[in-house]
């Protein structure tokens, strides 16, 4: 009998490592800020993105991927939530403090009955952890990340903070981890003077222990299935990389120094400061990717790498910086796209994806076919066998990036509701993409729509000849976008309400 309990015990427990082998490990990168041409895989030619460029190789590139919005905040709600900006309970960049006096720092909260992604894993016996920006709900409230989903929480969780790279502290969870004395402000100006790098480098450099503590997090936990989500800040300004990461551009790129004269912090070379917080977030995948390798669970996980938004956007009248000493017209970042951060046009959405999952993802592919993501929510339920909750916004991309073969026409809508930067909206139906803008000035924007098959760069307006798809556009936003108290706007022609 001893004999048979002890074989019985054995088989169950093989049995169970067999299932736990069997489950995908999933790993997500967010870059912050990324241009949808910011990658050498997408066209960038003065920035090296080895890594990044390989993994492309390897895996799937895909073309027409959007975020969840133009800004942070909702994008990432977007993200975790499966939810389009007409349902999303976050849709812009709001202050948690302006509803919620108990918390100075950090953004709105997701509440208690939002589900997300990382929750489903949890549930499902995964490992979670997350290491970078959160943004979704300070430490204390219903939406701090060890609420949602994440057993391991590493970073900073009021994005407003993630402009400095060496900030006082990061978060361990409920913990506050003291990194810098003499913390480096996130924004300053020197209207005169000579700019130096080493005024805005501190002790303690913030990025370089996230993607330690996500290499320790893999290493740590490769025994089991895991999900690590990986929102990484780079390159938002400010920008203050290593002298080392700086200096290996060339000289000649600045001819001019940076001020602070468009935010954030001054930088005398701000050309190879953007190129070098590009070329660090490359070097961050390459060691993500030689954790998995060095854990032996690389051909076994799915990674996906995007961007929350695209590249920064334009500074004020008299520079030509962009926002913090960006200059995405020297690096082509958009290439023709139109538009930038804050915008519901292209070059403000549309983003880099690649994912990369060997045997079942065919290497080197390139799909053309739109998505977004609120897709990626139903997606990994499916690459991991989980059940999906009701409610979702996306539809599953598991067997286009598993057999290309098999793209069809979207069954679901692609909308962004923005009630900032004047209130946005845009739809995108098949090749068509209905913007508004100027929702929230007393002369609201007209219709516009754009044929992005023919026409990337939104360029030529053709609503005029287009009205059915005016009407379709109308139709659909009175069915897919609810009330939202926190973040309203009024959509002329679909909403009265302006509550």
């Amino acid at each position: 009998m001893k004999q048979v309990l002890i074989f019985a015990f054995c088989f169950w427990s093989l049995a169970f490592e067999l299932a736990a082998e069997t489950k995908l490990n999933v790993v997500f990168i967010i870059a912050d800020d990324l241009g949808w041409a910011d990658l050498g895989c997408y066209g960038q030619k003065k920035i090296p993105t080895p890594n990044l460029d390989l993994l492309a190789k390897q895996g799937a590139r895909f073309t027409q991927h959007y975020s969840g919005a133009p800004v942070c905040a909702p994008s990432r709600c977007v993200l975790m939530t499966g939810k389009h900006l007409g349902h999303a309970e976050i849709r812009g960049n709001l202050q948690a403090k302006k509803k919620f006096p108990q918390f100075d720092k950090g953004q709105f909260p997701l509440t208690e009955q939002a589900v997300t992604i990382a929750q489903l894993f949890q549930k499902a016996g995964y490992k979670t952890g997350a290491m970078g920006k959160w943004g979704l709900g300070p430490v204390g409230s219903s939406g701090e990340p060890a609420l949602k989903g994440f057993d391991l929480f590493f970073g900073y969780n009021c994005q407003s903070l993630a402009h400095s790279f060496y900030p006082a502290h990061l978060w361990r969870n409920a913990e506050k981890v003291t990194l810098n004395a003499k913390p480096i402000p996130g924004a300053a100006k020197q209207p005169e003077g000579e700019v130096n790098l080493e005024d805005w480098i501190g002790e303690v450099y913030a990025p370089k222990l996230m993607v330690a503590e996500a290499e320790k997090f893999i290493a740590e936990k490769s025994g089991g299935p895991f999900f690590l989500y990986l929102p990484f800040i780079e390159p938002h300004v400010a920008m203050h990389p290593p002298r080392e990461s700086v200096e290996k551009f060339p000289a000649d790129w600045d001819s001019e120094v940076y001020r602070g004269e468009s935010g954030y912090l001054p930088h005398p070379r701000p050309h190879a400061g953007y190129a070098a917080m590009i070329s660090d977030l490359d070097g961050y995948v390459g060691r993500v990717m030689s954790a998995l390798e060095k854990a032996g669970v690389a051909d076994h996980t799915l990674v996906i790498f995007t961007s929350d938004n695209g590249a920064t956007h334009e500074g004020p009248k008299g520079t030509h910086f962009h926002i913090g000493g960006a200059d995405p017209k020297f690096f082509n970042s958009t290439a023709d796209l139109r538009g930038y951060k804050g915008s519901v046009y292209e070059g403000g959405i549309r983003v880099p994806m690649i994912a990369r999952l060997p045997g079942r993802i065919a290497s080197g592919s390139v799909s053309d076919a739109p998505s977004y993501f609120a897709d990626w929510f139903p997606t990994l339920c499916d690459a991991a066998s989980l059940p999906k909750p009701e409610g979702l916004d996306g539809e599953s991309l598991w067997s286009l990036l598993t057999d290309p073969s098999s793209e069809k026409p979207r069954g679901k809508p692609m909308l962004w509701i923005f009630p900032e930067y004047g209130g946005q909206v845009a739809v995108r139906l098949g090749d068509f993409k209905l913007v508004r803008q100027n929702l929230k000035t007393k002369n609201p924007g007209p219709w516009e729509v754009y044929d992005l098959a023919k026409d990337r760069g939104e360029i030529k307006d053709i609503a005029r000849e287009h009205l059915a798809l005016i009407t379709k556009a109308e139709a659909l936003l009175r069915q897919e976008v609810s009330t939202n108290a926190q973040f309203p706007l009024t959509i002329p022609g679909v909403t009265s309400d302006s509550k």
